[in-house]
């Protein structure tokens, strides 16, 4: 006998059909929605979990193969949206409104190029389709406004129904908040541990956010006053660590590593930043100016995923001086493409804890 093509029987051939990283059926999941048939022409809604699904090409296929099986079926458009998943809430901390995931990137040391890692990668999830937020936590050296080309930029200051709120700066599809905009260029900031743990609550708490898919956190190096504060206030959807291949670095990182760890926060991942060294003159060299497969070698020691490599090219300096991110500046280089697979990964470990 026949199968009748019909809404329950698109479902059941796309029943076997799983999500890539949840390894559960997107019927199950109820990624599948809006089946309609009209002439043999079968179209529905995939609700992916992220807009920066590294897979989504690869799970339209698999559910147009799936569904051109049935008798009938002339063609089949698939129409592919995103629902980001709200992070597991904490009893003992205080989300954000509208807040879905706040994410820390955090290292061990300065001067490993975190702020850039956490500028292209909320810059990158912000290309996707989601909605970005950045706190510059590095209240002592708030570096992201001139990154994000934010460097003129000023904060309003609105009265809200609780007290004053501060209307983000916006620029490459991300809302910003940084010390940089409340204080002179040239001005210190010379504070002790409460006030510090003030102004990042007021960040947090104080901040016209709206709705966001990720809010990424750029801490400052270490394991002090700024980490503790944010991970006591709100509930996090994981960190992420970035180091250079270089022992002293990656001594450092597994300190950082392990305070997340010791405080219950998921560890998402090490970003391996400055992995090699390409000169624009010889785009096909390598040179591990800061040695090699120290990240990898960390990964599996500690048992956490290395995210990803981004190689030190002179162009994603060069972004990060002129406000301009090398993932937006020089798309196709060898370090932005990292940078946004590095992004993909962030985007799909957050999704993968929120669901399960």
């Amino acid at each position: 006998m026949s199968v009748k093509l019909s809404e329950k029987s698109v479902l059941e051939v796309l029943q076997p059909v799983q999500d890539p990283e949840l390894q559960k059926s997107l019927v199950d999941l109820n990624m599948i929605r809006n089946v309609k048939i009209i002439d043999g022409q079968v179209s529905f809604t995939l609700v992916l979990t992220t807009p920066a699904c590294p897979l989504r090409e690869f799970i339209v296929e698999d559910c147009q193969k799936a569904v051109r099986t049935l008798p009938g079926v002339k063609d089949v458009t698939v129409e592919v949206t995103a629902e980001t998943p709200q992070q597991k809430s904490l009893p003992d901390r205080q989300g954000i409104d509208g807040v879905k995931n706040i994410i820390a990137i955090s290292s061990g040391k300065g001067g490993v190029g975190k702020s850039t890692v956490a500028v292209n990668v909320a810059v990158s999830l912000a290309a996707a389709g989601a909605k970005v937020g950045l706190l510059d936590a590095d209240i002592y050296g708030p570096n992201a406004p001139t990154m994000l080309g934010l460097s003129e930029a000023q904060v309003m200051v609105r009265q809200g129904t609780q007290g004053e709120v501060l209307e983000p700066a916006f620029n490459h599809g991300v809302k910003l908040v940084s010390m940089a905009f409340l204080i002179d260029k040239d001005q210190p900031v010379i504070w002790r541990g409460p006030m510090l743990n003030g102004v990042i609550r007021q960040f947090l708490y104080q901040v016209q956010w709206g709705d966001l898919d990720y809010l990424i956190v750029d801490l400052p190096p270490g394991t002090g006053d700024a980490q503790l504060t944010m991970v006591q206030a709100v509930p996090m959807a994981g960190a992420v660590i970035v180091s250079t291949p270089q022992t002293v670095a990656l001594l450092d990182a597994r300190k950082g590593l392990k305070m997340f760890q010791q405080l219950n926060v998921p560890v998402l991942g090490i970003v391996e930043n400055m992995s090699y060294f390409i000169p624009p003159d010889l785009p096909d060299k390598q040179y591990d100016i800061f040695g090699s497969g120290g990240g990898e070698k960390t990964s599996q020691e500690l048992g956490v995923p290395l995210l990803g490599c981004v190689p030190l090219e002179i162009g994603l300096r060069e972004g990060g001086d002129t406000g301009l991110p090398i993932v937006v500046g020089s798309p196709d280089s060898a370090s932005a493409k990292a940078l946004r697979a590095i992004a993909q990964k962030i985007a799909g470990k957050v999704s993968v804890a929120a669901l399960t």
